[in-house]
């Protein structure tokens, strides 16, 4: 007798297993998960609004769990509940079907008690949705209590709420035009962001066609301040230094028609021919691609010898918890401190690679000052030749984009 083929929620149960096993992405759980059970792409899609919103729930959504049953639970147990409310008071998924696809996901001996808790769960619905509004942050949006409370030492209190209600949505996908490959008739699914000529919003299907002939490029609109910064020109000798997958790269290229002669460089060797494939897809050839460590010395060769650095560092993607649903519960102040140390170190050696009257921009998709404004301005006090000409806080909610800081820093 054949076998079923596994429902989304039978798929987003081991998905979220698997995750608090600690060793994979959520995205690359979903995405192998649903190749394994061979979803459509409905299904697959219903798969990631289920894990990712537990995931960016999971604090509020244990609190309910445990106003409405004492005890102790067992993950598998714990996670059925938690897709069954998460369908029911965050997804807006029909009740009676709610209940009973989470009802069939225990084992059969507790099935009647997975019943009991969401049936109990509706009847005390608007006092549940109520009292939500009440919670303390930390509950309320399901990020650790760490991280909110450093949050509020940084930015004001309506700043904190605000951006902590943004991480908890959903992102929009985004595109950039490559003037190099010109788009034969934009897609209907895009719609021209005002805000950032050049980039639209993906309102529809994914126009794949396109980006793989190289006239679009996925990317958010936050990233286009660090190139607005370096201000690339045709002829200069440029360096991307933590280049890989190559979207800044392309940019360059694209903001100079071309004439940039580019160098990107990246720490790991079996990066470079991914970048280079995407560069030259989007009709970059001409960049020379490197292994290059920046946390040791500038090379000999590469001393004094760029008009222009751009430096993407590592960091910790605080400027992208909306995007990367794992970010606030893997992050700790001892990876900001490790990552800040690191930061200053690949500021410190890049820097060389200026020549005298050149330019370095100094980028994250973090946007906590430790790794942002601070690396900057120890990095100024230790070299006065430097000088900060500007820089740019990129907060997400206000941006309706990616979080992102960017400086532009002179060489005297």
């Amino acid at each position: 007798m054949k076998n079923n083929p596994p429902t989304s929620r039978q798929t987003a149960l081991p998905c979220l297993m698997r995750w608090h096993e600690g060793r994979s992405f959520a995205e690359t759980l979903v995405d192998r998960e649903c190749s394994r059970a061979a979803l459509s792409t409905a299904d697959r899609h219903l798969v990631q609004a289920l894990v990712f919103g537990v995931l960016r729930n999971q604090t509020w959504l244990d609190h309910v769990i445990d106003s409405l049953r004492k005890g102790r639970l067992d993950l598998e147990m714990r996670l059925i509940l938690q897709l069954g409310l998460c369908q029911l008071f965050l997804l807006g998924m029909a009740d009676h079907a709610a209940v009973y696809e989470t009802v069939n996901l225990a084992p059969a001996r507790l099935r009647g008690l997975v019943n009991a808790i969401l049936r109990n769960a509706l009847r005390r619905e608007k006092a549940i949705l109520e009292e939500r509004e009440k919670l303390p942050l930390p509950v309320l949006y399901s990020t650790p209590a760490w991280l909110v409370q450093r949050w509020t030492q940084q930015m004001e209190p309506q700043t904190v709420r605000a951006l902590l209600h943004w991480n908890n949505t959903t992102p929009r996908l985004y595109v950039r035009a490559n003037p190099l490959v010109p788009v034969n008739g934009m897609p209907a699914s895009l719609a021209p962001l005002d805000r950032a000529p050049g980039w639209f919003s993906v309102d529809g299907p994914l126009p794949l066609e396109e980006i793989k002939a190289g006239s679009l490029y996925v990317a958010d609109p936050s990233t286009r301040y660090a190139i607005d910064l370096l201000a690339p020109r045709p002829g200069e000798e440029i360096l991307d230094a933590c280049a890989a997958p190559g979207g800044k790269s392309a940019a360059i290229i694209a903001a100079t028609g071309g004439k940039a002669r580019l160098t990107a460089t990246d720490l790991h060797e079996h990066r470079l021919p991914t970048l280079k494939e995407n560069l030259d897809r989007q009709g970059s050839s001409s960049v020379r691609t490197a292994q290059a460590d920046w946390s040791l010395p500038c090379p000999p060769e590469w001393e004094r010898r760029f008009d222009a650095v751009l430096l993407d560092v590592p960091c910790s993607n605080t400027g992208v918890i909306q995007r990367r649903v794992d970010v606030r519960w893997r992050l700790t102040p001892q990876e900001i401190r490790r990552l800040a140390a690191l930061q200053r170190s690949i500021l410190e050696n890049a820097s060389q690679a200026v020549k005298p009257g050149g330019r370095l921009v100094y980028s994250t998709c973090s946007i906590d000052a430790e790794e942002d404004g601070l690396v900057v301005r120890d990095f100024l006090q230790n070299h006065p030749e430097w000088t900060l000409k500007e820089e740019k806080l990129i907060l997400p909610h206000e941006e309706k984009s990616d979080g992102a800081y960017a400086a532009l820093l002179i060489c005297a």
